[in-house]
Parts: C-alpha cells; sequence; structure tokens
C-alpha cells in the first residue's frame, strides 16, 4: 500500500469518516497477500518507498498476470522485467493502462502520475548494444520518483560524444553507467562528473568477453573515486540504487 493512501487511511479513521472495521479490512493485506504460490509484498512501497517489482523469468504468463492484478489492486505502480514476448503480451490484454517497453524487456502500470521529486538521475551507454540494459535502470528510477534523462551511444571510441554531454550530467544527483566490452565507461566519467556513480557491466561484446565478466572486472578495479558496481546486465539493480541516492 502507498504510503499517501496508508496516511489517507488513518486521517479518516481519526475523523470518524472511517470506522476501524472497514479500516482493518483495508490493511488486511499487510504486510504480504498470499496467493498460494506467491506471497505479494504491498507493504514495500511504505517500508522502503518503492513498490514490489516482478521478476519474470521463470514464471508461468498465469501466474505473472495473477501477481501482477494482486499489485494493481492496490493501487500500487507495477514494474515487471526481463519479460519474454509471450509474458508480455499476457500482462498487456489482463491490465488496461499497462504501457510494454520492448526494449527494455518490461511492462509499467502507473495507477496514478508519480511525483518527480525524487532527485535526478543521468543514464548513460557506452552503444546502442547497451540500450536494453540502460532503458531498464531508466525506468526503475523513474518509477521510484526521479527524474531520468538519457545519454546513449557515448562510449569511449568516440570519446567527443561524452564530452559534448558532461555539462548535462553533472546536473544530476546520481549517476548510472552502462557498458560492454572493456567496460571503460564508467571510469571515464568518473574521471569527469563528481556525483555517485553505478556502474552496470553488460555482456555485450565478442568472444573473450566471458559474457561480461571483462567489463565487470574493470569496472571492479576502477581507479575513479565514487563508483559502485552491480552485477552483469543488473539494469534493474542500479537504476534502484541510483534513485535511492538521488532521492537523499
Amino acid at each position: 500500500m502507498r504510503p499517501d493512501r496508508v496516511k489517507r487511511l488513518l486521517q479518516q479513521v481519526r475523523s470518524g469518516r472511517l470506522g476501524v472495521a472497514e479500516a482493518l479490512s483495508s490493511l488486511q493485506h499487510l504486510p504480504f497477500e498470499d496467493l498460494g504460490f506467491a506471497k505479494v509484498d504491498h507493504h514495500r512501497e511504505l517500508r522502503l518507498g518503492a513498490p514490489e517489482v516482478i521478476y519474470g523469468p521463470g514464471k508461468r504468463a498465469d501466474d505473472l498476470v495473477r501477481i501482477a492484478k494482486a499489485i494493481a489492486r492496490r493501487g500500487q505502480a507495477l514494474l515487471a522485467t526481463r519479460l519474454g514476448e509471450e509474458a508480455a503480451a499476457s500482462l498487456m490484454a489482463a491490465l488496461p493502462g499497462a504501457e510494454h517497453h520492448a526494449r527494455a524487456r518490461a511492462v509499467t502500470l502507473e495507477a496514478r502520475p508519480r511525483s518527480r521529486r525524487g532527485g535526478h538521475v543521468a543514464v548513460l551507454c557506452a552503444g546502442t548494444s547497451d540500450i536494453p540494459v540502460a532503458e531498464e535502470a531508466r525506468l526503475t528510477a523513474a518509477l521510484m520518483g526521479c527524474r531520468v534523462e538519457a545519454h546513449y551511444d557515448v562510449g569511449v571510441s568516440g570519446l567527443h560524444r561524452l564530452l559534448s554531454r558532461v555539462k548535462a550530467v553533472r546536473l544530476a544527483d546520481a549517476l548510472v553507467v552502462v557498458a560492454g566490452m572493456e567496460g571503460a565507461l564508467p571510469s571515464v566519467v568518473g574521471g569527469l562528473v563528481g556525483k555517485p556513480l553505478v556502474a552496470v557491466p553488460t555482456s555485450v561484446g565478442y568472444g573473450a568477453s566471458f559474457g561480461g565478466l571483462s567489463a565487470l572486472l574493470p569496472m571492479m578495479n576502477s581507479c575513479a573515486p565514487g563508483v559502485a558496481v552491480v552485477n552483469i546486465d543488473n539494469g534493474f539493480g542500479a537504476g534502484y540504487l541510483a534513485a535511492m541516492i538521488a532521492r537523499r
């Protein structure tokens, strides 16, 4: 349940417009709703400031729909990640107003326009092959109430492209920097922009990239200060962390 809804509920009880029994009924699914095969955490936004997110792989389409409907019924924002085409189509058919972000492999649903007072996050990626992971980060930070600006295809193989964006990037409160291949972009950005930076290695690269390991290790050994690193292709984790930083 969203914090504003809990606050409104308590105010209604205090004013006498809502009875205690009715309030208890509204709160019956705190802290979670047991669907039998899944326990949907409706309390997460109140507790952490961000609603529960559905991770798509390994879930049947009908199970995804049941979980998503449980979240939507409570008026919470929805983000489902890493969705195949069949799963995305099932969610879109079941959730009026949902939006499919094909490049990010995600579906979102916002019950109401979210305030963008959660700070400013800039998401950068090295090449266009890194955009799916960058888009996952962008959607996540936006769902958490941040204003997000994207700066894509600014890799180190053409440094002038990055330099043309540095002034804009410096205005952000936190950065997400996504790169595959040799993973050099976060170190370069970290040396130019003095803001907290979350680096995301991607599995983009030729055979010797070892599925993203060649990008992960340079990022973990970055000589630029203030660089944190998430797991390979983990755009969601990076967007979440950057939003937490920016909101503070």
